[in-house]
C-alpha cells in the first residue's frame, strides 16, 4: 500500500470526513431506504433506487478514507528541511521567462489544490522540484511547453 503523505491538518479534515459519514451520513441513507421500501414495490421506486445509489456513493467514498488514513504518513513540520524540497515544504519559485514569482507547498496529492498554492508531490512541478535547493533552476515540460523555475527560498 503506497503511502499518503498528509499534513496534520489534511490527515484531521480525512478523518472527520470519515467518522461523520460513518456515523451520521449511514444512519440517514438508512432511514432514506427504509422509507423508500415502505412505499411498496421497490422495482418501480426511483428513491429506493437514489438511496441505494447514495448509499453505494458513500460506501465507496468511505471504503477511500479508510485507506488514506491507513496509509497516512503525517508530514511533521519539524522533520522538513530547510536545505532541499521535500513534501510539506513552504517554497517560493519564479518563473524564469515571466519574472513571476510563486508560493506553494509541496503536499501529498490528496490535500492538492494549486488554486490555494498546494502542489503535488507527483505532479509534473512537484515531480521536478523535488531534492533541488535554493537558486537552483529547474526545466519542467509541460504540454503547454517548457517552463524555467528558479527556487527563491525554502521554509517549513
Amino acid at each position: 500500500m503506497a503511502e499518503e503523505y498528509l499534513t496534520k491538518e489534511g490527515y484531521d479534515k480525512i478523518v472527520e470526513e470519515y467518522e461523520m459519514l460513518v456515523s451520521v451520513k449511514r444512519r440517514e441513507v438508512s432511514e432514506r431506504l427504509k422509507e423508500a421500501i415502505s412505499y411498496g414495490d421497490i422495482s418501480e421506486n426511483a428513491e429506493y433506487d437514489a438511496a441505494k445509489d447514495e448509499q453505494a456513493e458513500m460506501e465507496d467514498r468511505i471504503f477511500k478514507l479508510e485507506k488514506m488514513i491507513k496509509s497516512a504518513k503525517i508530514i511533521d513540520e519539524m522533520e522538513v528541511s530547510n536545505d532541499f524540497i521535500g513534501v510539506g515544504a513552504k517554497i517560493k519559485i519564479k518563473e524564469l521567462e515571466s519574472g513571476e514569482v510563486y508560493d506553494y507547498i509541496i503536499v501529498g496529492t490528496t490535500e492538492a489544490d494549486p488554486f490555494v498554492g498546494k502542489i503535488s508531490n507527483e505532479s509534473l512541478i512537484g515531480q521536478n522540484l523535488l531534492g533541488k535547493k535554493v537558486d537552483d533552476v529547474v526545466e519542467i515540460l509541460v504540454p503547454d511547453g517548457t517552463f524555467k523555475y528558479q527556487v527563491l527560498e525554502i521554509n517549513r
